[in-house]
């Protein structure tokens, strides 16, 4: 029998324990954790609500889930319920499947205003992590500034722009339709430090922001480069950027039918944020030039007026202790998988945050072949059943998989009228709801 041990139940725990099943069969024996009593990760807390078939990738984990060899052990925090150590006593692979969940800094004067969130944060609050719910970010000012120029940027202007019709199909929570119900916002400007041939922007979702029932997204065609130089671009990126150039041929009149202006301000490097009389002003940023591929100041720096800031520059993992870190990367210190004799690690948490949902499924597919290198016939070691003694002396509180689906269940019952669900927002409230 393999004992193996998944922290983590999103997109890459979940294709581990997959793969362990294919790799195994009957002799193995997989608990994937989680500090939520709830599974799925970013597929529940990061992917954008108005993108539901995205979502549908559920499904699959759910078959998984549901298998004779894989349990969801949730509402656990590993590191404060259980140590990393004791779970290596008690089985033959333990794998971080954690993901990204920290937000990278900018590390600038003013970055702790109120007001200034990074894109973990904000992205939390509109998907009602329990961390994040009470962030209450207020969108009573006019001008909203996102940084950076990745889809998780355009998310973020997506859902600050989107009229409460085009979110009736989504999974936002009530909090966040509320506040998003009473914005005041008219401008949302996103800023990136270099241009348009290096954003990493994919055409579908910039492609949504022609299609916005009040907003209209904006770009200044002295920032483009010559059409011809677009040949040198992969079909994706030169598809993308031919989106910026259409976004750049709008005529005036069309954006003076939109309530809200979408900005793309490229070349411009956020070096400090403004505050009057303690809140949130402006962004001061200065004018880059590409060289070589990278953004070079030029001196020139100018205001963008802004009463919310939200960040969206890339995650770091969480460390834990006693675990290796590569502080640099912002990830666990690996090995193409392998943290140290059978500790691993998958997905966001061996790689930092890049690719896809689907780049988790041959990661995990991998890092279970190693652990099989690895561990051989296994172990005697007590896997499942030592946990369970240990959480009984603890007096953990476990949340089963067959608990979430009462939680699922409360949540599509208490859904607006065609949303799909109203998501619990609180632990207490999910640990309720399975009863």
């Amino acid at each position: 029998m393999r004992h193996i041990a998944i922290i983590g139940s999103g997109p890459a725990g979940y294709y581990t324990a997959e793969a362990a099943g294919k790799q195994w069969g009957e002799d193995a024996r997989v608990d994937v954790f989680d500090k939520l009593p709830v599974p799925y990760g970013l597929i529940r807390t990061g992917v954008a609500p108005d993108h539901q078939s995205i979502k549908g990738v559920a499904r699959r984990y759910e078959k998984t889930a549901l298998s004779d060899n894989v349990r969801f052990v949730g509402n656990v925090d590993v590191g404060k319920d259980v140590t990393v150590a004791e779970l290596q006593e008690l089985y033959d692979a333990v794998i971080f499947a954690t993901g990204a969940p920290e937000d990278r800094t900018l590390g600038i004067e003013g970055e702790n205003l109120p007001n200034v969130l990074g894109s973990a944060a904000f992205v939390g609050w509109y998907n009602g992590h329990p961390e994040f719910a009470n962030i209450d970010p207020d969108l009573q000012g006019r001008n909203a500034v996102v940084i950076g120029m990745g889809n998780v940027a355009l998310d973020v202007a997506r859902i600050l722009s989107k009229t409460e019709d085009e979110l009736a199909g989504s999974d936002i929570v009530e909090h966040a339709l509320s506040a998003l119900r009473g914005s005041k916002l008219d401008t949302i400007t996103i800023v990136g430090r270099r241009g348009p041939h290096q954003i990493m922007m994919t055409p579908k979702e910039l492609g949504e922001l022609m299609h916005l029932e009040r907003a209209s997204p904006r770009v200044d065609k002295s920032d483009l480069p010559p059409v011809d130089d677009d040949a040198i671009l992969e079909p994706g990126q030169r598809k993308s950027v031919g989106l910026l150039r259409d976004f750049a041929a709008i005529p005036e009149n069309i954006h003076g039918e939109k309530a809200i202006g979408i900005e793309i301000d490229f070349f411009a490097n956020p070096t400090r944020f403004i505050e009057e009389d303690g809140k949130l002003r402006a962004v001061e940023v200065e004018r880059t030039k590409i060289e070589k591929g990278r953004a070079i100041g030029t001196g020139e720096t100018y205001e963008i007026p802004a009463t919310l800031v939200v960040t969206c520059i890339g995650y770091r993992s969480s460390p834990v202790e006693g675990v290796p870190f590569d502080e640099r990367q912002g990830r666990f210190a690996n090995d193409d998988g392998r943290i140290l004799p059978g500790l691993y690690c998958v997905g966001w948490a061996k790689r930092g945050p890049t690719g896809t949902i689907g780049t988790n499924r041959p990661d995990g597919y991998g890092v279970i072949e190693k652990v099989a290198q690895d561990i051989g016939q296994g172990s005697r070691k007590k896997g499942r059943d030592g946990f369970d003694e240990l959480a009984a002396k603890r007096h953990l509180d476990i949340v089963t998989f067959r608990d979430w689906q009462k939680i699922d269940e409360a949540e599509a019952a208490a859904a607006r009228e065609g949303a799909p669900r109203e998501k619990f927002v609180d632990i207490a409230s999910m640990i309720a709801a399975r009863q």
